[in-house]
Order: C-alpha cells, then sequence, then structure tokens
C-alpha cells in the first residue's frame, strides 16, 4: 500500500465526515417538514437522506474500522468490514423503499391535504443540500474507485432526484391541484432508493462470496502466467477482493525441475510485477515441478473431505 492510498484515505474520510454532518442536519429538518405539512414525497426523500446518513455513518465507521491493524485472529486486519457495512446498507435502502410504496398506495386511494409552499420550500433546499454534498464529494473524494465512497456518492445523486421530485409535485399541486402528485414522486423516489439498495448489496455479496473482482479479467491473467517462458502450467488458481481496491491472487505454477531459487525469484517478482497492472495487489505463487501431485485444472478442484480423511484429493 503506497501513499496514494493513505492520501486518498484521509481525504475520502474528511469529505466523508463533512457530508454526513450536513445531511444528517437537512435530513432532521426535512423529517419535520414532512410531518408538517403532510407530504408523503418529503417523508420518502427524508427516509432517503436517512439512508444515506447511515450509508455515510457507516462508511465512516467502516474507513476507522479498516484501518485496525491485522492480528492473529485477524490476518487481514478488518478491512472486510467495509464491504459487510455496503451490504447491511443495501439492505436497509429496500426496507425504507417497501414501506414507502406500502405508504403510497395507501396515499392513491385518498389523497390527503398537503401544504404546498412549506412543501416547495423544503424540497428546494434539499436540493440545494444535496448538490452541495454531491460536488464536495467529486471533488475530494475517491467515488469511482472504493465501493464505499462511490455507494455513498450514488445515494446523495438519487437523493437529488429525489428532491426534484418533491419540488416538481408540489408544483403540480399548486398548479393544477392535482393531489396524486405527492403520492406519485415518492413512489419515484422508492424506485430509485430500491435500485440503489439492489446494486449496492449486489456488489457486496459478490465479494463475501469471494468472486472474481469486476476490475479483474480473469482471462488477461492466465494469458500472463501463460506468456512467461519459464512456467509450463497453471493450476488451483484463485483471485478475490479483500475489500474495495485491494484484490488477492493464489495459485501454483509449474516451472522447471532445474530451476535455482534465485532464478524463480526474479521469475515471480517479473510476475508480480504484470499482475499490478492488472489490479491484483496481493499475490501468493505457490511453484512446483512436473511431479506434482494436484489436479492440472486451472480453477481449484478441491472435494470436500473424503470418508479416509484427506482433504486434498490426490496427495
Amino acid at each position: 500500500m503506497g501513499h496514494g492510498h493513505d492520501h486518498t484515505h484521509g481525504a475520502n474520510k474528511k469529505v466523508l465526515l463533512i457530508s454526513f454532518l450536513i445531511i444528517t442536519l437537512y435530513m432532521v429538518v426535512e423529517a419535520i417538514g414532512g410531518f408538517l405539512t403532510n407530504s408523503l414525497a418529503l417523508l420518502a426523500d427524508a427516509g432517503h437522506m436517512l439512508s444515506d446518513s447511515i450509508s455515510l455513518a457507516i462508511a465512516l465507521i467502516a474507513f476507522k474500522v479498516g484501518e485496525k491493524v491485522a492480528s492473529k485472529s485477524k490476518t487481514f486486519g478488518y478491512r472486510r468490514f467495509e464491504i459487510l457495512a455496503a451490504v447491511l446498507n443495501g439492505v436497509t435502502l429496500i426496507i425504507i423503499a417497501l414501506f414507502i410504496f406500502f405508504e403510497a398506495v395507501k396515499r392513491f386511494a385518498n389523497p390527503p391535504e398537503v401544504a404546498t409552499t412549506g412543501m416547495l420550500i423544503v424540497s428546494s433546499i434539499g436540493l440545494a443540500v444535496n448538490m452541495l454534498v454531491a460536488w464536495i464529494m467529486m471533488r475530494g473524494g475517491d467515488v469511482e474507485g472504493n465501493l464505499n465512497m462511490k455507494g455513498a456518492y450514488l445515494h446523495v445523486i438519487s437523493d437529488m432526484l429525489g428532491s426534484i421530485g418533491a419540488i416538481v409535485a408540489a408544483l403540480l399541486m399548486m398548479i393544477f391541484n392535482w393531489g396524486w402528485a405527492d403520492p406519485l414522486a415518492s413512489v419515484i423516489v422508492a424506485i430509485l432508493v430500491l435500485r440503489s439498495g439492489y446494486f449496492v448489496s449486489k456488489a457486496g455479496l459478490h465479494v463475501l462470496m469471494e468472486g472474481t473482482p469486476q476490475n479483474v479479467e480473469l482471462d488477461d491473467i492466465i494469458r500472463t502466467f501463460q506468456n512467461k517462458k519459464e512456467i509450463q502450467g497453471v493450476h488451483d488458481l484463485h483471485v478475490w477482493t479483500i475489500t474495495s481496491g485491494l484484490n488477492a491472487l493464489s495459485c501454483h505454477a509449474v516451472v522447471d525441475d532445474l530451476m535455482t531459487i534465485a532464478e524463480s525469484e526474479r521469475l515471480l517478482r517479473d510476475i508480480e510485477h504484470d499482475l499490478l497492472h492488472q489490479n491484483i495487489h496481493h499475490v501468493t505463487i505457490q511453484l512446483e515441478t512436473s511431479a506434482h501431485q494436484h489436479d492440472d485444472s486451472i480453477l481449484c478442484q478441491v472435494k470436500p473431505k473424503s470418508s479416509d480423511g484427506h482433504g486434498h484429493h490426490h496427495h
């Protein structure tokens, strides 16, 4: 982990803290506004902002917890925590969305009276707040590379749409007296909430299932090994994500029986260098001669323990 990673890490934390404070403060304003004006669209947006503020808090805690160093009981430290946080956050969003749908259906049936002027004022301030936070995040944080930051940023963007929805609904009710505009706006917000919840959960679960990282092309990795003239074959290949921006690889590589340790070290340095350009940050390679006792298929074929108690099939 170079200096660059620590720098963005610190920047991410600062950006998250500022964003968290602004959004949480405004969420309270919006919830009270929604309650006083009786607007479901505002309450939906406040619910959305609550999920935002939770996601920012989780992201902050995750960065903080992720800094704890590796220990004997947790050899990777607590880096996986931010992925757990992302999944938790995604599930929360899905629950909030379903709740808004449920409320909106009741309101379509009989639209209550909404104080539209108050609703318009509150939602306009909301739009401004979200734009400010989105700008702070874009400018100061790593919203592309870090799943945690990206999740928090996507929330803020869909929040902006929520505020726009509430503004439009307030105007429609003021001009045309359309009572259904309020529940309709809240349903649109709920769809956005549901969508971001689904994607964040899916990405997080993929990591928890030790899936191949999204930014890694497995065929290119295999080719990297095959292009080295010293390597005769590769098997037991695994590529997975430890946490956002930290991918690991392990495999067995077959080399010539007569290769010296110095030569094999040069080869390994060479491979590590190539893999770093393919987003692999942590490499473990077991070198073996052609007499090795493993299955030759590239992906691992470990079978569950057989009755004779031997875990790996060919040992």
